[in-house]
This record gives C-alpha cells, structure tokens and sequence, in this order.
C-alpha cells in the first residue's frame, strides 16, 4: 500500500468536514407569538427565495376548528388552538407531528361565548421548556406538559379574577398570548382589584404578582431593556406600560388612550430605544426611552379625522416592520405603507400587497434581506421593502379563505399569522393546518 504525507490525509479530513458543515442547513424553531424573540424574525438558512406553485409542495394538512390563534412550533410539535359550536360550545388545544401532521394529542373544554366574533381563540400557545400554556378566549388558561398534553395545572381566569362580573371582558375577549419571563408566566387577564396583569408560577400556577388597575386590550406584550433593566412593555386599554417583570412595578407610563373604543391589536415593536404603536382609530405614536433613567417620552404621534381620512398609520391587526430608518406597516383599508420613523411622514403608500378591503390584514416576517407577508387571502409574497418602493420578489397563494372570522367578507379570510420553523411554512385557516416545505432542496 503507498503510504501519504500526514499533512494530506489532514488536509482531505478537514476538506470533508467543511463540505459536510456547508451541507448543513440551520433550522428554528418558533414557539411563540412571532418566533423566539416575539420580534417577526425568521432565521433559518437554506429556504426558498423565489416561489412558485411548482416549487412549493404541501408536506400535510390537517382538520382543527375555527380561531385567529396563529401556529407555533417546538420540538419537532406544533401546536394551535380551534373552537367548534356543535354539539356544544368547545375549545381545543391541538398537538401535531411537526414533520408528518400526525395528531400527537388534543384536549377539548367547554367554553361558552359571550363577546363578540366567535369564531375561536386569539392567543398563540406558548411553549418553553416542555410546557406548553394555551389561553382562550373567555379566560381558559391551560399548563400542560408539550410532549403528551398532561395538564399539569389549569385557571378559569374569568371566574378567578371577576372579568365579566366586574364588566371588564373586552368586547372582542382575551386575546394576549402568554409571557414567560424567569420563573413565571405572565398574562394580560383583565380582572379587578389591580389585576390587569398576573404573573404565575410557569410550574405551579400560583401567582406571584398582579398589577394595574386599566381595561385591556388585544396587543401581546413584549420583554425589552432599558439602562440595564429588564422591562415589559404592555399596551393597554389606558396608556403604554413599561413594567419590572419580575415584581409588575412600574418603571414608566405614557398615556395613549383610545377616542372610541380598546382596539389596539398590533403588537408594539421596538428598535434602538424607541417604541411604534399603531391603532385603527388613533393612528400611531413614537415613544422613546430615557437612556439615564426609567423614563419614557413622546418623539411624535399622528391621527387622521377617521378611518378613512388617516395620518401616518392606522393598523387594525397587522403588526409593522422597522427596517433600518423606516417602518412598513399597512393601514385601515389594507394601504400597504412606508413611514419616516423619525417623524411619522408617509413616504409611500400601495394597494399591491393584499385587496383594499376594511382592516386589510398582511403579516410581516423578516428573513435576511427580504420580507415574507402572509395576507388575508392566504398569498405568501416574498419581496422587499425600502423608501423607493415595494419590490416583489415572488408571489403564490398557499391556503384558502374562511368566513368564520369575518362572515362580513364575500370572499372570506386568512387572519391568523403563519409560523416560520423547520424550513417550513405553517399556516391556517378556520377549517385546517397545513405545512409548506420552503427548503432549497424542495425544488
């Protein structure tokens, strides 16, 4: 046998490893409300850039019932939550084969309805550490372990803390999705006696701590910081809340309370200090925090006569994108626009990405250099964003419409935003699940 060098047998060893790593596509998961870090960053390699219906294969799909609750994924599981009317009023939390669909376990409660839209659950399950805590809509919160659905500990919130008693159900119901934050799981409830806010034992249920005295509204809350501190930001049916999440103290509070009605839905996002808000009524406001102290303070805010005649933003549900110095959001009646962060002004607006309908829905997800916007009629379009314009990359519609969340509409919709994880896409509508394989080697 001829015998080589070392130093080759060392070369060609390292030349493997580098082509077997380079094969190597990193996959996430997203297991919770907008991905990891509730910021609508997707950040697996190795996907589809340019789609279309023949690149784009449906690996299952699955039954479930209504709801605007959108999927989340972990470990190899997704989870999503559904209601059906017949023959009784029922909520369900759902469980599936991340790969295969395959049902893993459901468990169904009862749950009677008294706020309006009553197509199903709002919130995201969240799931960490193989817990898995799913909200309804009337105040179910559920604990249970995420591989095989033992509940592990469960509260009927409405009941516990009074929220329909004292009137302080939100019209459209409970709607935040849960916060884990250390030891404890917070949620917006709504009840009485200052307990706008709970915080509980992720593995107990006990409560640790409750806080605020203001009516709710639909916009999930988010974990920032500020000089060093940790703070929740959580906007309410009164003002924007920034909170020590451990204790539900109060750092800061910046009024912004509604002309009408509690509407806000949009979750606020967050960038170099400075927090955007945007509400279909009261148009959008730019807060900034202080960097010496726990402090907060108004840049601008900017609100049109009606829901028509609009300034800067009017979001209805759609939560907008801030890349570099501009945000990208979509208005009342589905304008998709572009503002200047620094003061509101509207660069550009357009009616490409989704119908022009009342509270035209697009959700944003950012991935590398492009934007990936699920609308309400089931497209994924893939493009990019910039103060020059909309640049679609590519476009094709992945599921149908449904009636449940908006009989209102002929044509139906798709309201509930899609999860991004395993190279997949993962979305739904009133009637099913289904997963979209968006890997390179899909083509």
């Amino acid at each position: 046998m001829r015998n080589f060098p070392a130093f080759f047998c060392v070369v060609n060893l390292s030349a493997v490893l580098i082509l077997s790593l380079a094969g190597l596509a990193h996959t996430d998961d997203w297991p919770q409300w907008r991905g990891k870090q509730r910021d609508g960053q997707w950040n697996e390699s190795a996907t589809l850039k340019k789609l279309t219906p023949q690149n784009l294969k449906t690996l299952w799909r699955q039954p479930i019932g209504a709801g605007y609750s959108g999927p989340t994924v972990a470990d190899g599981r997704v989870y999503v939550t559904g209601r059906n009317e017949k023959p009784t009023q029922q909520e369900t939390i759902n469980c599936f084969d991340a790969k295969t669909g395959k049902p893993i376990w459901d468990i169904t409660y009862p749950s009677i309805y008294t706020v309006g839209y009553t197509a199903g659950p709002r919130a995201s399950v969240t799931v960490e550490q193989n817990r898995a805590y799913a909200l309804g809509a009337m105040g179910m919160l559920h604990c249970v372990k995420a591989d095989d659905g033992e509940v592990i500990w469960k509260k009927d919130l409405d009941a516990q803390y009074s929220i329909s008693k004292s009137k302080r159900m939100p019209i459209w119901g409970i709607a935040c999705s849960p916060i884990i934050y250390g030891d404890t799981v917070v949620i917006v409830v709504g009840g009485d006696e200052g307990a706008a806010l709970v915080a509980f034992n992720k593995k107990t249920g006990d409560e640790v701590w409750r806080c605020l005295d203001d009516p709710i509204q639909y916009s999930s809350p988010v974990l920032t910081s500020q000089n060093g501190n940790d703070v929740l930001v959580c906007w309410t049916g009164a003002a924007v809340v920034g909170l020590n999440p451990a204790t539900g103290d109060t750092y800061w509070r910046h009024p912004f309370a509604p002309t009408r009605m509690p509407i806000g839905i949009a979750t606020p996002i967050i960038k170099d200090g400075k927090i955007f808000l945007t509400s279909f009524y009261d148009g959008s406001m730019m807060l900034e925090m202080g960097t010496s102290d726990m402090t907060v303070k108004e840049l601008w805010s900017a609100r049109g006569p009606n829901e028509r005649k609009t300034k800067a933003l009017h979001s209805i549900i759609s939560t907008p994108i801030w890349i570099e110095d501009h945000i990208y959001g979509v208005d009342s009646y589905g304008q998709l626009r572009c503002l200047r962060a620094s003061d509101g002004q509207r660069i550009w607006e357009s009616q490409k990405a989704v119908a022009q309908e009342r509270w035209g829905t697009v959700h944003f997800v950012s991935h590398d250099d492009d934007v990936w916007m699920f609308n309400e009629q089931g497209e994924v379009i893939v493009g990019q964003l910039s103060p020059e314009g909309l640049t679609e990359i590519s476009r094709v519609k992945i599921i149908e419409p449904t009636k449940p969340q908006l009989p209102k509409r002929k044509a139906g919709v798709c309201w509930s935003h899609p999860a991004f994880a395993n190279r997949c896409i993962f979305a739904r509508n009133d009637n099913e699940i289904l997963c979209v394989d968006l890997s390179e080697d899909a083509e």
